[in-house]
C-alpha cells in the first residue's frame, strides 16, 4: 500500500496519510528552501526560521533559542501524557552544502509532526519537534540533553537518508562513537637559515605525530577510524615554526574501543612532542558522540509502518561507518534513527553528487514516506498501553 492508497483508509492511519497529502507540497517547498540556502553548524538561522514559521502557522507552539542555542527550537502540539520528540536536523557541510541530506531530515520531521497533529488528542500525545542544530560538527543534541530539553520525552525518533541499497529497518545497526580534538604543538621560533639550531620545530612535531598515526592504522581494527588535518603548520619558509596545530578525530563502534583508540592516538602526538622537544596540548573541540542504541519496541513498530507503505522491513543494512549525536539521545531516551535509502542514488553521503540527489523529486517522495512511517510508528505505539509501558520502563532503565 502506498501513501495515496492509505488516504482511503478509515481510522488513525488514514488520517495520518490525509494530513501528509494535505501538507506534502508545503513541506517539499520547505525542504527545497533549506537545501538552496545551506548553513553551517550553529548558524542555521534561515532554516530554523523557515521550519518554525510553517509549524507556527499550523498551530504549533514555538519556542526559539531553547537551551541558550540561538538556532535550536521546540514546536509543540497536543497535551497528552505521552511525549514524543521528533528530531529535525538542518545544518549543512562546508563547500558541499546539504550533502548529508539534512534538508530531508528536517522535512521528514515536519511531515511526521503535521501527520500526528490531527490524531494527537485521540492518541494521548504531546508531539514536540526538536530543532537540533550542529549535528555535523558541534553536538547540538548533546547540549540540548545536558540542558534538559529531553528530560520529559518518552520516545524520540528521526530518519537519515543514505544512498540506495541500504536497509530501512535499523534494528541491529549502530553508529560509531566519535571524538574530535585539537593538538597544539609549541616550539621555539628561529631563523631557518641563520640559526635553525636555536629553534624547536613545532611543524616537525606535527609530522612525526602524523607518521605515527599512519603507522598505527595497521595495528587497529578495520572498523576503527582516525582522521587528521593540519590546521596550522607555519607562517613562512624562513621561520622555524613555533606553533603547529593538528585537528583530529577518532571513531569506533563501542565506547570502550573508542577510549582505547583515543589513548593510542594521543601517544602518537606525545611521540611528536618527545622527538622534537616541543610541548603539547590536546583539547576536545566538541562533545563526544556515542554509538546509537535502537529501541526494540520502536524498531518493531517502525517495521510495521514500513510494511504498511510497501517497503522491505528486514532488519539491518545500515552504513558501515559514521556518527551522530542522536546516539547520545538514544542512551537516555528510547529512540530510533532509521536509515532511509534514496532510490537509484549511488553517490556516497558528504559528496556534491549526493547533495544534488537530495534535491530531486525521488528524494522528496522518500522524505514524505519517511515522515509518514514515523507518524505511523508513534501512532501504533501510543495505541498499545503495554508498549507504552515497555517504553517507559526502558526509559527508567536508561536513566537509572
Amino acid at each position: 500500500m502506498d501513501r495515496a492508497q492509505l488516504t482511503q483508509e478509515t481510522g488513525v492511519a488514514g488520517a495520518i496519510a490525509r494530513a501528509v497529502a494535505a501538507h506534502g507540497p508545503a513541506v517539499v517547498d520547505l525542504a527545497r528552501e533549506i537545501h538552496a540556502l545551506p548553513e553551517l553548524a550553529f548558524t542555521e538561522h534561515r532554516a530554523a526560521a523557515a521550519i518554525t514559521d510553517l509549524l507556527a502557522r499550523e498551530g504549533f507552539a514555538v519556542e526559539l533559542g531553547v537551551a541558550d542555542l540561538p538556532t535550536a527550537f521546540t514546536a509543540t502540539v497536543g497535551d497528552g501524557p505521552l511525549t514524543v520528540a521528533i528530531c529535525a536536523e538542518y545544518d549543512a557541510l562546508p563547500t558541499v552544502g546539504h550533502a548529508c541530506g539534512h534538508n530531508l531530515i528536517a522535512g521528514a520531521a515536519v511531515t511526521a509532526a503535521l501527520a500526528l497533529q490531527p490524531v494527537a488528542a485521540e492518541l494521548g500525545l504531546r508531539v514536540v519537534v526538536v530543532g537540533t542544530p550542529a549535528e555535523e560538527h558541534g553536538g547540538g543534541k548533546v547540549l540540548l540533553l545536558e540542558r534538559g530539553v529531553f528530560d520529559d520525552v518518552d520516545l524520540a525518533l528521526m530518519i537519515h537518508a543514505l544512498p540506495a541499497d541500504h536497509g530501512h529497518n535499523p534494528q541491529g545497526t549502530t553508529s560509531q562513537a566519535v571524538g574530535r580534538y585539537r593538538a597544539t604543538f609549541t616550539g621555539r621560533g628561529a631563523h631557518a637559515a641563520a640559526a635553525p639550531h636555536r629553534g624547536i620545530n613545532a611543524a616537525d612535531a606535527a609530522v612525526v605525530a602524523q607518521v605515527a598515526v599512519g603507522l598505527l592504522r595497521q595495528q587497529i581494527p578495520g572498523d576503527h577510524r582516525v582522521a587528521a588535518v593540519v590546521a596550522h603548520g607555519g607562517d613562512a619558509t624562513n621561520i622555524i615554526p613555533e606553533t603547529a596545530i593538528v585537528d583530529f578525530e577518532c571513531r569506533a563502534f563501542t565506547m570502550t574501543e573508542f577510549t582505547d583508540l583515543l589513548t593510542r592516538v594521543r601517544r602518537c602526538f606525545e611521540a611528536g612532542a618527545l622527538a622534537t622537544g616541543a610541548s603539547l596540548r590536546i583539547e576536545p573541540t566538541e562533545p563526544v558522540y556515542e554509538p546509537l542504541e535502537h529501541d526494540d519496541v520502536l524498531c518493531r513498530h517502525w517495521a510495521g509502518a514500513l510494511e504498511t507503505l510497501g517497503y522491505d522491513a528486514a532488519p539491518g543494512g545500515g552504513p558501515r561507518g559514521g556518527s551522530t549525536d542522536m546516539g547520545n539521545v538514544s542512551r537516555v531516551v528510547p529512540a530510533i534513527h532509521p536509515w532511509v535509502s534514496l532510490p537509484h542514488v549511488e553517490a556516497p553521503i558528504h559528496t556534491a553528487d549526493f547533495a544534488r540527489a537530495a534535491d530531486e523529486p525521488p528524494a522528496y517522495e522518500t522524505m514524505l514516506d519517511a515522515g509518514t512511517a514515523m507518524a505511523l510508528t508513534v501512532a501504533t505505539v501510543a495505541a498499545d498501553e503495554s508498549e507504552v509501558a515497555a517504553l517507559r520502563a526502558r526509559k527508567a532503565a536508561l536513566r537509572a
